[in-house]
């Protein structure tokens, strides 16, 4: 095997005593799954907006920036249940590039895996204790979820790992909402077959063990847009598209049927700017349909304090290192528009 074996690392349980979250703090996240579970199967008519950084890559921008969210949280919570992204893992198209906090607790020094590990362990339980918040992450690699899984609110399916058997299985023994996204070229059919996984039980290899997992019934659908055969990006947020997606759910036997809108990406052609008309439009469908209403339970904004994206070692605090996000002014001003068209 051409592969250099470094160190074994503490496994989850290992890393949870190091790192315990203390009954409280574990309430709060009970709490919010329950409240995230009930919009998600139509019982609470709030909007869900998972909103946040690209990628987490400073601990103390990043919670300033949550702490930002608290403050708005408190004024819209009878409209809107605000879920802060805290995304540890950066896929790249390319593999190269920076991969993330689990990989590079500080960008500008060496990979690190076990400083990472601990690193976003304490980033969501600082998110956790200092503004209530259970956030959410995405699960690019299942197998390091368990480290994590005891503080999340939400966990994203990637457009690059939606088809991957591994992926579908492990979430369909998650407890949590768990968003599937279609894949980078536009195939819907990839996507409903992801959900359709997560939604049933299955018996699999994980961690060394032979698992059962007992189903999600919250697995649905993120729509991200995607890129056609001449590489250009193609929104699927329009009023047509949401009208496709209810009838490909209606196609089977699935529970809970539900997407958000993923408003950069392809939606935006990563333009962040773009993500303020984006929500805007769809919640003008959600009001002239009340299919597509009941359907669209929230957004997935990519948001930070600053606007736009700088180059690792630049230095711009709270200014995204991978995709442009919408700075802070912008994002506040557009939760509160949402809560308005709730």
């Amino acid at each position: 095997m051409n592969m250099d074996f470094e160190r074994k690392l503490a496994i989850p349980m290992e890393v949870k005593e190091m790192y315990p979250l203390g009954k409280e703090l574990s309430d709060i996240v009970k709490k919010r799954a329950i409240e995230l579970k009930k919009i998600f199967s139509s019982k609470d008519d709030r909007l869900v907006l998972i909103i946040g950084p690209c990628s987490a890559d400073n601990e103390d921008s990043v919670i300033d920036y949550i702490s930002r969210l608290r403050k708005v949280q408190d004024k819209v919570e009878d409209k809107i249940f605000i879920v802060p992204r805290i995304y540890t893992n950066k896929p790249r198209t390319t593999g190269s590039g920076y991969k993330g906090m689990l990989h590079q607790p500080d960008p500008n020094e060496k990979p690190d895996m076990f400083k990472g590990i601990v690193a976003i362990r304490s980033l969501h339980m600082r998110a956790l204790k200092e503004t209530g918040f259970s956030c959410a992450d995405e699960m690019l690699y299942p197998e390091n979820h368990r480290y994590l899984d005891d503080l999340l609110a939400y966990v994203a399916v990637g457009a690059r790992s939606v088809e991957n058997q591994q992926h579908r299985l492990v979430a369909s023994g998650l407890e949590i909402p768990v968003g599937m996204k279609n894949p980078t070229g536009g195939d819907l059919s990839v996507m409903m077959n992801s959900i359709y996984a997560a939604q049933h039980k299955h018996t699999f290899l994980y961690r060394g063990w032979e698992v059962h997992s007992q189903s999600n019934p919250y697995a649905h659908a993120i729509l991200r847009g995607y890129m056609n055969k001449h590489a250009q990006s193609m929104p699927n947020y329009h009023y047509e598209d949401l009208i496709h997606l209810c009838s490909l759910y209606e196609e089977n036997d699935y529970q809970n049927p539900a997407v958000i809108i993923d408003t950069n990406h392809s939606n935006s052609n990563k333009n962040p700017f773009e993500q303020v008309r984006i929500a805007k439009e769809v919640m003008s469908s959600r009001k002239f349909n009340p299919a597509i209403k009941k359907l669209v339970k929230g957004f997935m904004i990519e948001s930070y304090i600053e606007d736009g994206a700088q180059k690792i070692g630049e230095g711009v605090y709270g200014k995204s290192i991978t995709d442009p996000c919408l700075g802070w002014e912008k994002t506040e001003r557009l939760i509160y528009d949402l809560a308005q068209l709730v």
